[in-house]
């Protein structure tokens, strides 16, 4: 998705661009980012392949990776709740909670000890 949203980005007016009448106010919050929107983006889709990249191998690293971008998720779910009064967002709290518990399982401690 970040790479979509990259390429949406980096060719406006391209005849992809009827996927933003999917969520147009993204559009509008990320044309207003300008040329930093696809900086953001990309690596954002960086961030989140290499978080699953180390999942995949078990490695410890990947783990905390994921952790820390599920964190600030939820902190970002959490300010537009409360300052924007967006409370859809607060569906991501939930899921996103549950993944880090998920995560953090004690028996994932023992695979890092390999």
């Amino acid at each position: 998705m970040c790479a979509i949203t990259a390429a949406l980005l980096l060719f406006p007016g391209s005849a992809l661009d009827s996927v933003w009448r999917l969520n147009p106010e993204a559009h509008g919050a990320m044309q207003s980012f300008g040329k930093w929107s696809i900086l953001l983006m990309t690596t954002l889709g960086t961030g989140c392949t290499f978080a699953a990249v180390g999942l995949w191998c078990g490695a410890m690293w990947g783990t905390w990776l994921a952790v820390t971008i599920l964190s600030i998720n939820i902190i970002g779910d959490l300010f537009n709740a409360l300052a924007r009064q967006d409370y859809r967002a607060l569906i991501g709290l939930p899921i996103g909670g549950a993944m880090i518990l998920y995560l953090m399982r004690p028996h994932l401690y023992s695979a890092w000890k390999r």
